[in-house]
């Protein structure tokens, strides 16, 4: 028999149902009351985990304390995963291991013969690039050219004022493709997925200022705020009528130097920044280089040119030393990139590790990424750890192939706890509430300017891992990844994985009593 208004009753009743359960959801996500003893820890992550919503996700979660040594909560711990940026822990672990917190990379700068008594170099003025990092000046306070005082400062001492060949950057100590192993071809076309070469400039990618005009139906005004990029500006933009919703998007063709830009502005309203990855930075270095040491009186007669491998090193056994430039300690580079998630200058620190590392019988073309990949494993397996569940492919985490386990990082963290660089690991991490990618995350007591973790983001990947120091005053490590979760509006699965930490700060009872 039919019932009027049955199926409006069903409708209204499921509706309500389903409201129930998402707010039931939200109230399970909230931080809540710090937890008195373990057990209610685990109870307390164990429902976090059980949200309806993570039906089709996948965790893997491990606690422990450095401490006691004992685990309070793991779930799928060995569980393969996706890890994002927190491969930057593994990266920066063997940087430290290998190297030292006060190692610098040294770039040597070679000529062709040595300068005059008049200071000429008659023939070329090489860059022979390791990977250095450093050269920017967005996010300082320096301006674009005085990042090569160093370079001018060198060839000056040499006494160098005139060269009457080239200036070649030369990146071919890199073997390396300008991509990293298992990068999605939509990443190249961002800052993320930026070039990777022994030379580079400002991360390798430029800021195009979007202006629109004072007329609505011309294009709106392209600026590139950083020099001789070679970029060529294909601007189908438009400048469209007050209330006109912004749209601006780039788009550069991998290996092509023409950025096709499209969208509108709205008359009158402010100006929208791009960034622009450069192909080949090193011939962007190179052409800046030589216009710097111009702007000093130092002259360049040939052009600016570079090589890359596998192409041939200008680089031969009678060239001369004219000087060289060092980084920043290496601690100092570390931090530098994992509080900001950087991806490039982490590819560069793991391609310098790859050739300095490199096997003396390795074959020609065998990459820096190869020979950085072998030395981790041989590092993992050194030292006890589970080199088993680690498949790392490249050295920012940027990679869909890298895989690795919960149980996996917190045995890192561990053993980085008690290493000679402890403190340089630590502090590279980025700190709650604080600085890097945790600046605005974690705020508030327990977890601000306590908990010390790696952050990562991809698509449908999100993780957390470090050391937080739980209410009690016992230290922890942790390790948080969830996998193929599709956030509910509103929320972005950080907030998830940030519950946790902030339990785990809250915890009033130690694993073991003092």
């Amino acid at each position: 028999m039919n019932y009027p208004g049955r199926s409006r009753i069903a409708v209204a009743l499921c509706s309500a149902l389903l409201a129930l359960g998402a707010a039931a959801d939200l109230a399970l996500a909230q931080p809540a009351s710090a937890a008195k003893t373990v057990d209610e820890l685990r109870a307390r992550i164990e429902a976090q985990l059980a949200q309806p919503r993570f039906r089709g996700a996948l965790w893997g979660v491990k606690i422990v304390s450095l401490e006691s040594g004992q685990t309070l909560f793991e779930h799928h711990a060995d569980r393969l995963m996706t890890p994002a940026s927190n491969t930057k822990l593994y990266t920066s672990a063997l940087a430290l291991d290998q190297l030292g917190g006060d190692y610098r990379i040294v770039t040597p700068i070679l000529a062709t013969a040595r300068p005059d008594t008049t200071g000429t170099v008659t023939g070329d003025v090489i860059v022979s690039g390791r990977g250095d990092p450093s050269w920017k000046s967005r996010g300082g306070s320096k301006d674009f050219w005085a990042t090569f005082d160093p370079f001018v400062a060198a060839l000056a001492k040499a006494g160098v004022r005139r060269v009457t060949g080239d200036l070649v950057a030369d990146a071919t100590w890199f073997h390396s493709l300008p991509n990293g192993s298992g990068w999605m071809v939509d990443d190249l076309n961002t800052e993320d997925g930026a070039e990777i070469s022994a030379l580079t400039l400002e991360a390798n990618y430029v800021e195009l200022r979007v202006t629109p005009s004072a007329t609505v139906g011309q294009p709106c005004a392209l600026e590139v705020l950083q020099p001789h990029t070679g970029l060529v500006l294909d601007n189908r933009t438009v400048t469209g009528a007050t209330g006109t919703a912004r749209r601006i998007r780039s788009q550069r063709i991998f290996g092509e130097t023409v950025v096709h830009v499209f969208g509108e502005l709205p008359v009158g309203d402010k100006m929208e920044l791009l960034n622009l990855t450069v192909p080949r930075p090193a011939q962007w270095f190179a052409t800046a280089v030589k216009e710097a040491l111009a702007r000093r009186g130092i002259r360049v007669d040939g052009t600016a040119r570079s090589r890359r491998w596998p192409e041939a090193t200008a680089v031969t056994a009678t060239c001369v030393s004219l000087g060289e430039v060092s980084s920043p300690p290496l601690r100092d580079l570390l931090s530098a990139l994992m509080k900001p998630s950087q991806n490039l200058e982490t590819d560069l620190i793991f391609a310098h590790l790859g050739e300095i590392l490199r096997p003396p019988a390795a074959p020609a073309w065998q990459s820096a990424e190869e020979s950085a990949t072998a030395a981790l494993q041989k590092f993992l397996r050194q030292n006890g750890l589970p080199a088993d569940e680690v498949r790392i492919e490249e050295g920012s985490g940027l990679s869909q192939y890298t895989l690795t386990t919960a149980q996996a990082t917190v045995a890192l963290l561990k053993f980085m706890a008690t290493h000679r660089e402890s403190a340089a690991f630590s502090n590279a991490l980025p700190l709650a509430g604080v600085d890097g990618t945790l600046r605005r995350r974690l705020t508030g007591a327990p977890a601000e300017g306590n908990v010390r973790a790696k952050t990562g983001s991809l698509r449908w990947t999100k993780s957390l891992s470090g050391y937080v120091t739980s209410a009690a005053g016992e230290r922890l490590s942790f390790s948080l990844m969830l996998n193929r979760d599709t956030a509910p509006p509103g929320r972005t699965g950080r907030e998830e994985l940030d519950d946790i930490a902030v339990l785990l700060a809250g915890l009033a009872s130690r694993s073991v009593a003092p």
